[in-house]
């Protein structure tokens, strides 16, 4: 089989689930489209080397919160020096109820305590994957879950009861 027939079988088994990160992260749909859009370049451009060394996938998650974090870092830099906000609304899925509560506020999280919570709970990695995607520290991965899920507890009341899994993935 060739590189390029099994690349375009990689893309048909994890563009969906790259787009989803990117919502996840972004709670944008273009944006996420573009970062799936852009990991998958990227792949591509690598690939021969990224096939043989295995698991694809979590690389091409890797890249996609890379550049998430890329254009976090540029979005700051921006503001900070154009003071200027972008008016563009956010697409909102159609969730139940409960659900857009809880998007509303995990959407409020601050960036890293949102990915963290996004990459554990949403896309089910350990905390130990979760800081190797992030280059985090195990233990700063575990500092900014706790105190994200604190936040969303603190935000949310009584309506957060059990396990954080079934909250996020409702």
């Amino acid at each position: 089989m060739t590189d390029d027939l099994q690349f375009r079988e990689f893309f048909a088994d994890e563009y969906g689930r790259l787009r989803r990160l990117g919502f996840l992260l972004t709670g944008d749909w273009v944006q996420a489209e573009e970062l799936a859009q852009d990991a998958l370049v990227r792949v591509y451009r690598v690939w021969p080397r990224v096939r043989r060394l295995g698991h694809p996938g979590a690389y091409a998650r890797r890249v996609l919160v890379n550049r998430h974090r890329s254009l976090l870092r540029r979005a700051l830099t921006e503001a900070r020096h154009a003071m200027l906000t972008h008016g563009r609304e956010a697409y909102l899925p159609d969730l139940g109820e409960d659900a857009m509560v809880l998007w509303a506020a995990v959407r409020a999280l601050p960036p890293r305590q949102r990915a963290v919570l996004v990459l554990r709970f949403g896309e089910d990695l350990t905390e130990a994957e979760v800081a190797r995607l992030l280059r985090l520290p195990l233990g700063t991965v575990k500092a900014l879950g706790h105190r994200g899920l604190a936040r969303l507890r603190a935000t949310l009341g009584s309506t957060v009861t059990g396990s954080p899994r079934g909250g996020m993935s409702q």
